[in-house]
């Protein structure tokens, strides 16, 4: 019933999505079947008893109450600032430069001024994105946590006044718990990319490419395939105590309702940490190979499927496996090695 309250937001692309699939679980172990179908879906009431839902559903206050006796008095915070008439959206200006300007300060100074946006109903925006809980908060993710059993995900946390993320997505598998506030996810799958029209992928918000269609007043006419990408959205409408399975690389624009908003997420991958990320594979490829010329790009394209989209074991077998180095299982030790030569090589360009 908690959803009733949620203030509205007069957007007419969202009224028609369909809206994203549900499961019951009450513990993390009871999601683990439901991940092997890489698809999203919502949790009602998973996180209800966390002391963090419980205070903010009594009010923005005392959620804030509840995160400064947690908080460690001589960390400073980096926080975003943006002005009223961004209505809370975090994205360029004009010239391409970010909308918001970055700061540190204490947590008290941070929430007093959230405390009096909230109040005043302004847009302004106050924003503290994907903060390390352990790092910053004392005993916070112990109180308000789940049992991942083998798993070891990074616990962050997000705290703001009311905000618009652009769509975008990430490499692990998320599981986002609203803590406070109502949120609003919008969710593509990854083969949707080229429909979201993306940004800059080496200037942005938080380090991934941004959707640059604006989803409250979508322009068709600069971008048309946006339509396309609307077919194949989900609409996660969620409320405190929620949560929200979001797959590895599907893209999400995230929305925080109230004058105060929590969000605890959860980030974990499958395949081991030493592999790296493939992000940093697609930027370097960019610089190197995107503008060769044709037949080269095409002799290089077909190295990529022999040594990594099309590999098995016949790209090594005629190397005697001691000598296979990189070429055979990529165990800890070869990824170790890889980097080093990486580095080296890079390094001498």
């Amino acid at each position: 019933m908690h959803w009733m309250n949620v203030p509205k937001i007069s957007a007419d692309i969202f009224s028609d999505m369909t809206p994203m699939a549900e499961v019951s679980a009450r513990t993390f172990a009871q999601l683990e079947p439901h991940f092997l179908g890489r698809n999203p879906f919502i949790v009602r009431g998973l996180v209800t008893d966390w002391p963090l839902v419980q205070a903010g559903l009594k009010s923005g206050n005392a959620a804030r109450d509840y995160l400064l006796q947690k908080h460690k008095v001589n960390s400073p915070f980096l926080v975003s600032i943006g002005a009223a008439r961004e209505k809370g959206r975090i994205f360029y200006r004009e010239n391409m430069a970010l909308n918001t300007q970055n700061g540190r300060s204490k947590l008290p100074e941070i929430f007093d001024r959230m405390a009096k946006i909230e109040a005043s109903k302004s847009e302004e925006l106050v924003y503290m994105g994907s903060i390390n809980m352990p790092s910053f908060f004392e005993g916070l993710h112990v109180e308000n946590t789940l049992d991942f059993g083998e798993r070891s995900p990074l616990e962050s946390i997000w705290i703001g006044t009311k905000s618009r993320i652009a769509a975008h997505n990430d490499f692990p598998q998320n599981l986002a718990c609203v803590a406070a506030g109502h949120r609003r996810f919008t969710l593509f799958p990854p083969d949707q990319f080229d429909n979201l029209y993306l940004g800059p992928i080496d200037n942005t918000p938080a380090g991934r490419a941004i959707s640059m269609v604006d989803f409250h007043a979508p322009d068709y006419d600069r971008y048309p395939r946006f339509s396309k990408a609307l077919e194949h959205a989900q609409l996660a409408q969620l409320g405190p105590g929620d949560a929200l399975y979001i797959p590895s690389m599907w893209w999400h624009h995230v929305e925080g309702l109230d004058g105060f908003n929590v969000l605890v997420n959860y980030w974990w991958r499958d395949t081991p940490k030493y592999l790296g990320q493939p992000q940093n594979a697609l930027n370097y490829a960019i610089m190197a190979l995107r503008d060769l010329p044709a037949e080269d790009k095409a002799h290089w394209r077909a190295l990529f499927d022999h040594y990594v989209f099309d590999h098995d074991a016949s790209v090594a077998a005629h190397i005697p496996e001691r000598a296979r180095g990189v070429l055979g299982p990529m165990s800890a030790q070869n990824a170790s090695k890889m980097r080093s030569f990486l580095i080296r090589m890079l390094s001498d360009e």
